[in-house]
């Protein structure tokens, strides 16, 4: 059923009920009126004959009809319109309109009352005439105006227009209903036609002064516009899956193979020399380490590349700081890993991808950080520079050459004699990316080794449009930019 048309029902039902009730509240009240007027009138008309009623009942009771006579005349000249009944102990007398004899009257009386007879309605009021030789009552009798034919007319038009008002309030209604709708059909016919599966059209909407038309239309454009996001991350999500199956395809056929070879040079020989058999287990194990490091680091930059921003929160850096520390003190026992990280310096960021960049750029400094002696000591500092925190990670290694600084934050760059995936700093680069942030990679301050630098806004920022870094061309753009962006 359209809107206009249940608009049309709803109305076409509530009007007549609604001209009923107040018809029935109005001859109720103007009844009421009308009683109230009748009643002042015979309190007044009651209180006028009293006199003239006991006087009857005196002459009466002391048996002077002649005296009676007089007294009946002045007490109907005394009633004016109304009807006068007096009953006294041996006889009654009545005068003016009143009902017949034969209708019973009540027997006790505070007010005034309706009675009715033969079909119509009397308002009466009694008063005991009580008194010194004196006992009797005075009926005063009206009719009822409140019952007349006119207001029985008035009921019968109220019906009458109750009655008409349903067709014809139903009908207004579902014109007036059909017009105010106008604008929403002409909505549906525009958004009847899109299909954002298959047409990038969408809705061209127009102010039509029609508040809830407006805002259903805003709401569909609003609909769309998260549908188009959404089809465009489950996109970016696809590519991404593609593409962490293309890279795990190529980086992990070298240690496969690798372990094959050994495998099939240990199948081969089973009576190889024990020297000879330890070598071949030795490169087993380092090229399971470096598959399960690889697969790891694969994971970790899906998951950057797919993060939505209700990830995020205030995250606090030198607690973060402090925990990565503390885990590499006990990967690295050997180590010297000293922190300076003031408290409450926070970012607007997510977490697990700044303890991402910690564990990485610790874990670099330990791999490639080691002075000649093979000792590793890594100074890690946090700090704030006005609306940004900046994390430095330095080591007292052979450092980057400056032609090197850009590639090394490349998908799989690795040194000649790096044993880890190629994709640690790489990760570094993706989250100060994802966070709005930079990552810089100088000497460091005493001139011997490196100097990671990553400075992230405090504020935070909106997310990256589409995010690569798996795919490879994010990793390989942007590491130019971080290189440039060194303040």
């Amino acid at each position: 059923m359209r809107l206009s048309t249940r608009i049309g029902l709803a109305v076409g039902c509530t009007v007549p009920l609604l001209v009923a009730a107040s018809g029935w509240l109005l001859l109720n009240l103007v009844g009421r009126d009308l009683h109230r007027v009748e009643d002042d009138h015979l309190r007044q008309r009651a209180a006028a004959v009293a006199p003239d009623a006991r006087a009857l009942l005196r002459a009466t009771e002391n048996g002077r009809p002649r005296a009676a006579d007089t007294r009946e005349r002045q007490l109907f000249t005394a009633a004016l319109d109304v009807g006068v009944r007096v009953v006294g102990p041996d006889a009654t007398y009545s005068g003016g309109p009143q009902p017949g004899t034969s209708v019973r009257l009540p027997d006790r009386v505070t007010g005034p009352v309706t009675v009715r007879a033969a079909g119509r309605s009397w308002r009466v009021l009694s008063r005991p005439m009580q008194g010194p030789a004196v006992s009797g009552t005075l009926w005063v009798f009206s009719p009822d105006t409140a019952d007349r034919a006119q207001l029985r007319a008035v009921r019968r038009r109220v019906v009458l227009t109750a009655v008409l008002a349903a067709p014809l309030s139903g009908l207004l209604a579902w014109g007036l209903a059909s017009g105010a709708s106008a604008p929403l059909a002409r909505l549906t016919r525009r958004t009847a036609g899109l299909d954002p599966r298959t047409s990038a059209a969408r809705l061209d909407h127009r102010p039509t002064g029609v508040t809830e038309v407006d805002e259903l239309a805003a709401t569909v454009r609003t609909v769309l516009a998260r549908y188009d996001e959404q089809a465009a991350r489950t996109a970016e999500a696809l590519d991404t899956a593609r593409s962490f199956s293309a890279a795990a395809a190529h980086e992990l056929r070298t240690p496969l193979m690798s372990m094959g070879t050994n495998l099939d040079i240990l199948a081969a020989h089973p009576a190889l020399p024990e020297p000879d058999r330890t070598e071949v287990l030795t490169d087993l194990r380092h090229e399971h380490a470096r598959l399960l490091g690889l697969l790891v680091m694969l994971r970790e930059l899906g998951r950057g590349d797919l993060v939505e921003a209700e990830a995020f929160r205030t995250v606090d850096v030198s607690e973060a700081a402090d925990a990565a520390v503390a885990e590499a003190r006990r990967r690295a026992p050997d180590a010297g890993i000293t922190l300076a990280a003031p408290p409450g310096l926070t970012v607007h960021g997510w977490e697990p991808g700044l303890r991402l960049v910690l564990d990485n750029l610790l874990g670099n400094a330990l791999a490639h950080g080691r002075d000649p002696r093979g000792r590793a000591r890594v100074e890690v500092g946090v700090r704030g520079a006005g609306d940004q925190v900046v994390i430095t990670v330095d080591d007292h290694g052979a450092g980057v050459p400056a032609g090197s600084r850009a590639r090394i934050f490349e998908r799989f760059q690795r040194g000649p004699d790096s044993a880890g995936s190629g994709l640690g700093l790489t990760l570094v680069a993706q989250q100060a990316a994802l966070h709005r942030g930079s990552v810089t990679v100088t000497d460091a301050p005493g001139g011997t080794g490196a100097r990671f630098e990553v400075r992230l806004p405090s504020g935070g920022g909106a997310l990256p449009g589409r995010r690569d870094w798996l795919i490879g061309t994010a990793g390989a753009n942007r590491s130019q930019s971080f290189a440039k962006d060194r303040p």
